[in-house]
């Protein structure tokens, strides 16, 4: 009989998207669920990029460049020079979405059975981007109680070995909302010259930093030219996570000629979703100002109410819309899959992201959950206090 590879078998379940079934029969036995589990905005995508699209007069809808089309390119490049990133378009090159990006840097820098090294917890496709490439992923074990601060330089050194390649973040973080600060970049700057390997940045919620903080770009640390890859969507920024258009941004020639390859192979990214997303490249800055006012409420509610809740731990975020939250359960997979099948207060209940799948540590992370503030503040509200009474009725 035919058999599944291995790498299908140790190819992880999304912890967020494997729970949907429970959801469509929760919705189709009559409750009403709260979605905290996952990142979709519910702020309107910026006008002129849907406006791009409405009114174009294409009339053969023809490939793009492998790399992306020029013009786009160009004016990516000038948007990442206003934030103090001083790249050409030519060190650009524009994928499927921020995954595609990832998954074509994991096979050009890194061979079968090559080690990244994470802070974790992390987006959980990461585990999935390093099965597809024979990737190991090794843990520097960030922790609650410290807000998921970056480890120290030792441990770090620590976790380096021959088959090192590469250290990953994501900065502002998924699912922790942690921002690091200049002084973390450059620890990771100085490990990663010394030892000679990239430092990759997943930097997808770059505008969404709060409390008077600012985002640093391991762009623009001196010296690192040869080393520094940065992993970019219009995604979250934009609020267009269905136009899945990302970029990989290098001046290492050797890494963009090798993900290139990679992209030609596809052919090329989506042609409509790159005039989409040079159209929001015009989106007015008051635009963050108020999508960023109203991620700074909605946390802050989100917050207040948790704190209300007896024997939880909170990570308080300082940037994108996620909050890793620490209840006094055993196995959170059991608990969110439970708030589906078997609760509810006046027929309605709540999804919530177990956060076992953020960690590649067995047995680290089983009692905690991801909350994605992305519901208005008064669904918010409900959504906690049904998380509360949930808690009081639930028996591990």
């Amino acid at each position: 009989m035919p058999t599944i590879s291995r790498k299908g078998l140790l190819m992880p379940e999304s912890p967020i998207r494997k729970l949907v079934p429970y959801a469509e029969q929760a919705i189709k036995d009559g409750k009403s669920i709260y979605h905290l589990n996952i990142g979709q905005p519910d702020i309107k995508t910026p006008e002129a990029a849907l406006k791009a699209v409405k009114e174009n007069d294409i009339e053969i809808l023809s490939y793009s460049r492998s790399e992306g089309s020029e013009s786009y390119r160009k004016k990516l490049a000038l948007y990442y020079n206003k934030h103090n990133i001083k790249v050409d378009y030519k060190d650009i090159v524009v994928t499927t979405g921020a995954s595609e990006a990832l998954l074509f840097l994991f096979s050009s820098i890194m061979d079968p059975r090559d080690e990244v090294i994470i802070s974790e917890p992390f987006y959980a496709n990461y585990i999935a981007f390093s099965v597809a490439s024979g990737v190991k992923v090794v843990p520097a074990i960030c922790n609650i109680n410290d807000n998921f601060a970056l480890p120290s330089i030792d441990t770090f050194e620590k976790l380096i070995t021959p088959k090192t390649k590469a250290i990953l973040i994501c900065n502002p973080g998924n699912p922790t909302g942690y921002v690091y600060t200049k002084k973390e970049i450059q620890k990771l700057a100085s490990i990663v010259k010394r030892n000679d390997l990239f430092l990759v940045a997943d930097e997808v919620y770059r505008e969404f930093v709060y409390d008077g903080g600012t985002h640093h770009s391991i762009m623009e640390e001196e010296g690192l030219d040869q080393h520094a890859v940065v992993i970019d969507s219009v995604s979250k920024r934009y609020s267009m996570c269905g136009a899945r258009v990302g970029c990989l941004v290098t001046k290492n020639k050797a890494v963009r000629h090798t993900v290139l390859k990679f992209s030609q192979a596809r052919l090329s990214p989506p042609t409509y979703a790159q005039i989409a997303s040079k159209a929001a490249l015009d989106t007015p800055q008051s635009y963050f100002d108020d999508v960023i006012k109203e991620y700074v409420d909605r946390r802050d509610i989100l917050i207040i109410e948790l704190e209300k809740i007896d024997n939880i731990k909170i990570a308080k975020p300082k940037g994108a819309f996620y909050c890793i939250v620490e209840l006094p359960i055993k196995n959170s997979d059991h608990f969110a899959q439970w708030l589906l099948e078997d609760f509810n207060v006046d027929g309605e209940t709540v999804m919530v992201a177990p956060a076992g799948g953020f960690y590649s540590t067995p047995g680290i992370g089983l009692n905690q959950i991801r909350i994605a503030y992305v519901l208005n503040k008064e669904s918010l509200i409900k959504a906690v206090n049904i998380l509360k009474e949930a808690l009081k009725n639930y028996k591990d």
